[in-house]
């Protein structure tokens, strides 16, 4: 949404002929003003109760996460359909491929029949990298007991190492070595995305290998 908003400047709640009617127009006695949406930002009055910016977030909210479906979909098609072109398309509109590769992992491991209208796309990439079935469940759960994505991400983290063996058993364990900075860089985009670091890696070599084998 970011990269899209840079092109137009223009309010989107009203066509310019009406918005310069509204403004003009005398405000009724006890009318509430309008929040206004630009590609810049909010335009909020001065006075506002918290009931309506309560409200206004919940919508915001909505929009911004509905366009990472829409922007991951989008790009998804334009992968299967113009492999050797869809690169281009991305430039031209101006919008970052890393983010929409994130994006467009996500909606390649769920169809639309599997997202959850009342989950986040945050809930579902955390869990973008387990087996469908296995998947659904975690997203039944969060459903059922109305966890948000950190609460969701808590226990998916809580059950890996709940699940993990000890001592011999252990799942196998990769050791690589790698300049002082570039574990640093790492270990801060884990800490942006407020993730263990192992898990960090283990979620980006995930969707790396998808996106080499096609999946």
């Amino acid at each position: 949404m970011q990269h899209i908003a840079k092109h137009d400047r223009s309010d989107r709640q009203l066509p310019v002929g009406r918005r310069a009617t509204e403004a003009a127009r005398p405000r009724r006695p006890g009318e509430q003003e309008r929040i206004f949406t630009t590609r810049v930002g909010l335009k909020i009055p001065t006075s506002l109760t918290y009931d309506r910016w309560e409200k206004a977030g919940q919508h915001i909210f909505q929009i911004a996460d509905s366009s990472a479906w829409c922007l991951g979909d989008w790009l998804v098609y334009g992968q299967d359909r113009y492999a050797d072109r869809y690169q281009t398309g991305v430039q031209a509109a101006g919008l970052d491929y890393q983010t929409l590769r994130n994006y467009a992992w996500v909606a390649r491991h769920f169809e639309h029949w599997r997202r959850r209208e009342t989950l986040s796309f945050g809930h579902h990439a955390e869990v973008a990298s387990l087996p469908p079935a296995e998947a659904d469940t975690w997203l039944d759960q969060a459903e059922q007991h109305g966890w948000s994505r950190n609460q969701l991400r808590l226990r998916l983290r809580e059950s890996r190492r709940g699940n993990r063996p000890a001592g011999p058993a252990r799942a196998s364990q990769l050791r690589i070595s790698a300049p002082c900075d570039r574990v640093q860089r790492w270990r801060e985009a884990a800490s942006r995305g407020d993730r263990d670091f192992e898990e960090w890696v283990l979620l980006t070599l995930d969707r790396a290998t998808a996106h080499e084998l096609g999946h």
